[in-house]
């Protein structure tokens, strides 16, 4: 369908049950085309991480996702963890995975799906929202800094918090 004849089609966000397979199937479709996509690595998801994912997150406490969809037909996804804050002694909401398959972006689908985590996070009595994003990703970082996110320092001198990480497997 072109980006003309979806103009129109309803968005909605909804919550993920990630046991419903209707759910499970979009939720893994999106990912999929987040992992295809230069920003997500640009390869596809393996098959037994398909096979595994829903089941896999629905076994995780404190694990939510919004999918969003326009017409009904999954556009995009939000995928986030319940955190602690120990500077704060209070419950925060990290944005692991956010996503919208490319020939839907710049249409208001990834501001309404940030607009239903805080909503979320509020509700859960988060004191705030976290997420990472890649250096080069600059629509994203565009989005995010309209949105109210910006880099985490505590004291300036220090510099800004980077995201690292070390593989297992």
């Amino acid at each position: 369908m072109s980006q003309a004849a979806t103009r129109d089609l309803p968005l909605t966000i909804d919550p993920v049950g990630f046991r419903n397979p209707d759910d499970a199937a979009a939720l893994v479709h999106v990912l999929d085309g987040y992992a295809r996509d230069p920003m997500g690595g640009g390869e596809p998801l393996a098959d037994d991480v398909r096979q595994r994912l829903p089941a896999g997150l629905a076994g995780v406490p404190g694990a939510f996702a919004f999918l969003a969809r326009l017409g009904g037909r999954p556009v995009g996804v939000a995928v986030c963890f319940m955190s602690y804050s120990t500077f704060a002694a209070a419950p925060l909401v990290n944005i692991h995975d956010v996503c919208v398959l490319a020939p839907h972006r710049g249409r208001g689908v990834a501001t309404a799906l940030f607009k239903r985590i805080e909503t979320e996070a509020r509700s859960r009595g988060a004191c705030k929202i976290t997420l990472e994003v890649l250096s080069g990703n600059i629509n994203a970082k565009r989005l995010y800094k309209s949105l109210g996110y910006g880099d985490y320092t505590l004291d300036p001198e220090a510099g800004h918090a980077l995201f690292w990480q070390k593989r297992l497997t």
